[in-house]
């Protein structure tokens, strides 16, 4: 059984990875940002919640190397914090910019950083970002400048990190999705044909790929699942 870290498992995609990976047989260890969002999740043996600030790098840090004491060994992280803002460069304050890149990117290092070592060490694992459309298209990301710059910085340290695990079965993906078919964009975007939308579980689907022992040969990913949006 292996044992993978989910941040932001009570979001869209997180529910949708969370019984993904349940339904597989994956031990999962999910973080939340309030006691309160325990009653999102129901009881299951292989599912253990922890409640962690993942903005604190200290606090981040100790749930990591906790984790890895009790379950001895990681052997995959799916990082889903995350959130959108609008703006261009006129409207864009640095204050913008230093929110978004908290929870866009901070909320992903601080749990990478440990991690990777711990990794590292085992010489296998598998850590997967989640990417964003506008970082890649310019004629995108002018509108959304803190989100785009946020979610760019994950791709170059996939970058790095790969670098830095060459020659092991060490692997750190970015998934991008396009837009995803939830509740909330059917609602603010009720003109646009959901159908051409992502589901969150077709992404959970597959992320369970990039972690399962299929992918073993995959370096360097990033993977668009984009449909017709």
């Amino acid at each position: 059984m292996k044992t993978v870290i989910v941040t932001g498992a009570n979001g869209n995609l997180g529910a949708a990875v969370t019984k993904e990976f349940l339904d597989k047989n994956y031990r999962l260890i999910v973080t939340i940002s309030n006691e309160k969002a325990r009653t999102d999740f129901i009881p299951h043996p292989n599912l253990d919640i922890s409640v962690v600030d993942l903005t604190n790098e200290k606090d981040t840090a100790s749930f990591v190397e906790q984790t890895i004491l009790k379950y001895q060994v990681i052997d995959a992280a799916l990082l889903l914090v995350g959130g959108f803002a609008m703006g261009d460069i006129s409207t864009t304050t640095g204050n913008d910019l230093h929110k978004q890149i908290a929870l866009n990117f901070e909320t992903a290092y601080y749990v990478t950083r440990p991690l990777f070592a711990h990794l590292i060490s085992n010489t296998k694992g598998t850590i997967v970002f989640i990417g964003a459309r506008p970082a890649l298209n310019p004629a995108q990301g002018k509108d959304l400048v803190s989100y785009a710059l946020s979610k760019s910085l994950l791709f170059k340290l996939a970058e790095f990190l790969n670098e830095a695990a060459k020659g092991l079965n060490v692997s750190v993906s970015v998934v991008v999705p396009s837009t995803l078919d939830t509740p909330l964009n059917r609602k603010s975007m009720p003109d646009v044909n959901p159908d051409n939308w992502v589901k969150p579980s077709e992404i959970a689907e597959t992320l369970e790929f990039l972690v399962s022992d299929k992918s073993v040969s995959l370096r360097e990913t990033v993977l668009k699942i984009y449909n017709n949006a």
